[in-house]
């Protein structure tokens, strides 16, 4: 048993148990407000003393469901190249107000989105130089759609590619 875990069992304070767990859970991984709460309801905190550790985690800055929800954004589109749709869905699993949503996607305009789905496109293109044109264009369509991209951008990044791609297999 772990020397937080005796300290947990060994509080008689349901209050100050709960602040305990949502401490040590906030000590593994930032979480938003609504994940914090579930979790503890889940381990049988009583969810008025839940609301009450949320709302004072809220108050001194040990829980920001705006600058999470930006930093995870951000993140998951630079690092992963993701688009809002698939970022917004990971948000709003996550329990993250729409207001916190969308404020956190406002940075991720059209040119970003088209700037991304470009560059993941010529990675993967790059990579599949062993298959037939059909089947590259099948599965880069595939790629970019589970990323997020909308359709018309999926098709207008790959047929810019092939065009491309034929521009240097037959030169002028």
């Amino acid at each position: 048993m772990t020397t937080r875990a005796r300290q947990e069992s060994s509080t008689t304070d349901p209050a100050e148990r709960a602040r305990a767990l949502a401490l040590a859970m906030l000590d593994r991984a930032q979480r938003s407000s609504a994940d914090l709460r579930a979790r503890l309801i889940a381990k049988d905190v009583d969810p008025a003393v839940a609301d009450a550790i949320v709302a004072r985690y809220i108050e001194v800055g040990l829980l920001d469901d705006k600058s999470l929800a930006a930093m995870i954004a951000r993140t998951r589109q630079a690092e992963r190249g993701q688009a809002p749709r698939v970022i917004a869905a990971e948000l709003r699993r996550k329990g993250f107000a729409e207001t916190d949503i969308e404020s956190a996607l406002e940075h991720i305009t059209l040119d970003v989105q088209l700037e991304s789905a470009r560059t993941l496109a010529e990675s993967k293109w790059g990579r599949m130089s062993g298959l037939n044109s059909e089947a590259k264009v099948r599965r880069l369509s595939a790629f970019l759609g589970r990323k997020g991209y909308p359709a018309s951008m999926v098709f207008g990044v790959v047929r810019d590619l092939i065009r491309a791609d034929s521009e240097v297999a037959e030169p002028l």
